[in-house]
């Protein structure tokens, strides 16, 4: 060893990328063995690197004795001074050995110990270099395969592709270029190991961050991915920015954003549906390209029962259930879909059925079959994906309409346009039933308080009275004259949330449906149900005086 060794040292700390002085520990330790194996009995052994010469020096520490008997483990009291003058007979001092000829076998124990101390510091290196890799997407050179697992060589380390993270008929030729998802990074006494996957859904969210610029700044958010490795998958995303679309943003032009981790998942199928709070909306978005006719939900037990009309049945479930399985799984909703007609022969969904408008005579279907520019095919259009209400035409909008074969913007228009006139000839007539209901109340009070009067007439004597004792009893204000913030037991919120959603007056309100009104953000079921008796009370009691 000498100034060779520090070129060498220099050379493989370049080469390998390993610290300098870990080498140089690598180097020590050698030498130490070498050394015990010179000097068995050597109960404390001290190893230095000299910077200067490139040399190891070892110290052995020795006892001082007037005689020496054993030069190994003794040193006379003469040759002590040198080292320190104040040294005395039984003191401990290191002394430096000159190690000319190590031995062939302490040679080869050196040489195993540096490159024990090399490959440790390898395997440290690469563990923590892509230790910061875990949960993210590397590229890698398919290199061989093991037992079924797919060995891939990643330049620096080697990475393993098991056959359990492997998609089914998924194949690689050796040499070719492959691009995976860093599962886990383990240590061996070999080497660092990377486990790769391309079954995880991290695969999926890592591809779209890197294909779509609006996820990787935050704009748009992927709020869950579900996935059928192969088959297909589904992914749901939102945005808080009305200038962005979620999903066209992930599809990107003509497709191509899609497209691309299409061809990297080899075909697999993307769904990318739009996040919602509401789990009726979240649904239907979720079994998509399905429509769905009804939804039914039991809130307690987190499930749906979602009606399709006969012809979507196939298109909802989708190939051995994938659809509705995949879609449940991204909802965390249960999910049974039943038929029209199988939810017509149930009597637990028949309700589902039923029209929300069944109080009024106004045929809508009848209403579309009559009208102008709609005429009886559009009626059929509508009659066979089970939209027969104004309300369901209001609700999906013009926006839901044009989605139906055969609907195109202005017919879709037209339909809208035609709900909404509906619904306010329904507003009218509850109205005016509720008006004669009330002057019919008020004429059989009014004659029943004439004849109350006549008969007290009868049996008491007339009495003279001035017109100033005549009571004059000023007419109340018609019930669409009572104003929203008028309205007695209801929060100052709920009122304020009524009237910033268009509600002027209580009789407005009483013509509103109970869904129209809980599909108000803020407005749940029981307080909806509430309003409206609340209404219902005042309306009565107003009509009464």
């Amino acid at each position: 060893m000498g100034l060779e060794t520090i070129s060498i040292l220099e050379q493989l700390s370049r080469d390998k990328g390993i610290d300098k002085d870990v080498l140089i520990d690598a180097l020590k330790a050698a030498v130490e063995v070498a050394a015990r194996k010179r000097y068995p009995a050597a109960t404390e052994l001290q190893s230095e690197f000299n910077e200067s010469t490139g040399e190891v020096e070892i110290y052995l520490e020795k006892t001082v004795v007037k005689k020496v008997a054993n030069p190994d483990e003794e040193i006379s009291l003469k040759e002590a001074t040198a080292f320190s003058e104040d040294v005395q007979v039984g003191d401990q001092v290191l002394v430096q050995q000159i190690m000319e000829n190590y031995g062939r076998i302490a040679a080869q124990l050196a040489k195993q110990v540096i490159v024990q101390k090399v490959r440790e510091a390898e395997i440290e290196l690469v563990y923590n270099e892509y230790k910061e890799k875990k949960g993210e997407i590397i590229n890698g050179i398919v290199h061989r395969m093991e037992h079924g697992d797919l060995v891939v060589d990643l330049g620096n380390a080697e990475g393993v592709l098991p056959r359990r993270e492997q998609v089914f008929r998924e194949s690689f030729n050796r040499g070719e270029r492959i691009r995976a998802y860093v599962l886990d990074v383990r240590r061996t006494p070999k080497h660092a190991l990377v486990i790769l996957s391309r079954t995880h859904i991290g695969l999926v969210k890592r591809l779209f961050e890197m294909e779509v610029p609006e996820i990787s700044e935050g704009m748009v958010e992927i709020m869950g991915v579900v996935r059928e490795p192969n088959g297909r998958t589904k992914i749901s995303v939102r945005t808080n920015d009305r200038d962005i679309d979620a999903v066209g943003a992930c599809v990107g032009m003509r497709g191509m954003r899609v497209q691309s981790i299409v061809q990297e998942l080899r075909g697999e199928k993307i769904d990318i549906v739009e996040h919602s709070e509401d789990p009726e909306t979240y649904i239907k978005n979720a079994l998509s390209p399905a429509k769905v006719s009804r939804i039914i939900l039991n809130r307690d037990e987190k499930q749906m029962t979602i009606i399709v009309a006969e012809d979507q049945m196939s298109l909802a479930i989708g190939k051995k259930g994938q659809n509705v399985r995949l879609a449940a799984k991204l909802v965390k909703w249960k999910v049974d879909i039943k038929g029209a007609a199988e939810a017509l022969g149930d009597g637990e969904h028949q309700s589902a059925f039923m029209p929300s408008s069944s109080s009024s005579n106004i045929d809508f279907l009848e209403e579309i079959k009559n009208a102008k520019g709609l005429g009886e095919k559009v009626m059929t259009i509508l009659f066979n994906d089970n939209l027969v209400t104004y309300e369901e035409a209001l609700s999906r909008g013009v926006k839901g309409m044009v989605q139906l074969a055969g609907i195109g913007p202005k017919k879709a228009e037209a339909l809208v346009e035609l709900a909404e006139n509906i619904k306010e000839r329904v507003k009218a007539e509850i109205l005016e039933t509720a008006v004669r209901e009330a002057e019919a109340r008020e004429a059989k009070e009014a004659n029943d308080d004439t004849a109350e009067e006549e008969k007290k007439a009868v049996d008491e004597p007339k009495e003279s009275t001035s017109s100033d004792e005549i009571e004059i009893d000023e007419p109340e204000d018609d019930d669409e004259e009572i104003l929203i913030q008028n309205l007695s037991g209801v929060s100052q919120e709920l009122l304020d949330l009524l009237e910033t959603n268009g509600f002027e007056t209580l009789a407005e309100l009483s013509v509103t449906p109970l869904d129209e009104l809980i599909a108000i953000d803020g407005i749940e079921e029981d307080s909806g149900k509430d309003i409206l008796e609340k209404v219902k009370q005042q309306l009565g009691n107003a009509g009464n005086v």
